[in-house]
């Protein structure tokens, strides 16, 4: 059996056109059963796209896309048959309680008695759940409420778990305990989880993360390896003049300055060394400055020339 034969999902040539916009441009992976693999990018590079593709909300205009063999547009059904989904906004209903959104969606696929009650009460279970089994949604915290989302998600038991942005509107510390449940659904069970995000630290937990941009595949492999791809430590500067600051460190030093975010970032090794040296030859230039190793967000400007939160120059549109 090949790689692509074993693959949970496999994507080629995916492109999607929404008018003159393109959203996706020939977009090509593959995810391995039982791994968790993120997709990397700013609001609209196209990670929303891709995810109702996968999820057969949307037909691609162009390529193939298939969950466990099956094609998400010519065998929708099946897709869904082994399917389950979490999206950005809520779906479970706040007017009913945490018990009653997952009996209701059961019934959606055919499940019911003594199966249903017994997967309910495994997932309320390892959500921590069963004691608010009774409450409204309404009522409970974001953290909790995800975790229905999850549990609603899980109980058909699919192989496949897509999510976008499963942390929206989270805390920090709901954040970090919906991810341990991510990881524990790899662990255990063999879920194979798919997710869009924004966040590092989402990002950070993933096995591989694809790097999408402008509706292209930018890179994929591990979060490590994007990082190592960054050379040497990272440099941010501030200045109140940066187009003299910026033609300054090029003539002085041989740089060559990226703008992100109203400030200059440059990759030099020995950034300790460096930041002493720009100090000392633009004392009254330098607002800030600050240096560190590198973070995807690095890797994800290396690759773009800006940040994830700010959209690409003029001239890249």
């Amino acid at each position: 059996m090949t790689d692509d034969e074993q693959a949970a999902v496999l994507v080629d040539g995916v492109r999607h056109v929404y008018g003159d916009r393109v959203a996706l441009d020939g977009v090509s992976f593959s995810v391995r059963r039982g791994e968790l693999f993120g997709l990397l990018g700013p609001n609209g590079g196209g990670k929303s796209t891709l995810f109702r593709i996968l999820a057969t909300l949307q037909r691609p205009s162009a390529g193939t896309a298939r969950l466990l063999g099956f094609d998400v547009v010519g065998e929708a059904a099946r897709v869904r048959a082994c399917l389950g989904v979490v999206f950005q906004n809520a779906s479970v209903d706040a007017h009913l309680t945490v018990a009653e959104n997952l009996r209701h969606h059961g019934a959606l696929f055919g499940l019911r008695g003594t199966d249903l009650a017994a997967r309910m009460h495994r997932l309320l279970t390892r959500f921590g759940l069963e004691a608010r089994r009774h409450d409204l949604v309404g009522r409970l915290s974001g953290g909790l409420a995800r975790r229905v989302e999850l549990a609603k998600g899980l109980l058909p038991a699919p192989a496949v778990l897509l999510l976008d942005e499963p942390s929206a509107g989270l805390d920090p510390a709901a954040r970090r305990d919906l991810l341990e449940q991510l990881v524990s659904l790899r662990d255990d069970d063999g879920t194979t989880i798919v997710l869009t995000t924004h966040h590092m630290e989402e990002a950070e937990r993933c096995d591989r993360l694809a790097l999408l941009d402008q509706g292209r595949l930018l890179a994929i492999d591990r979060p490590d390896r994007l990082k190592a791809r960054v050379g040497g430590d990272v440099v941010t500067i501030r200045s109140a003049n940066l187009d003299a600051l910026d033609a300054g460190l090029r003539d002085a030093f041989g740089v060559e300055p990226t703008r992100v975010d109203g400030t200059l970032r440059l990759e030099h090794e020995r950034g300790h060394e460096f930041l002493r040296a720009v100090v000392d030859r633009f004392p009254e230039a330098v607002q800030s400055i600050t240096f560190g190793k590198p973070t995807l967000e690095d890797a994800f400007i290396r690759l773009t020339g800006h940040g994830l939160f700010e959209g690409p120059p003029e001239s890249a549109r």
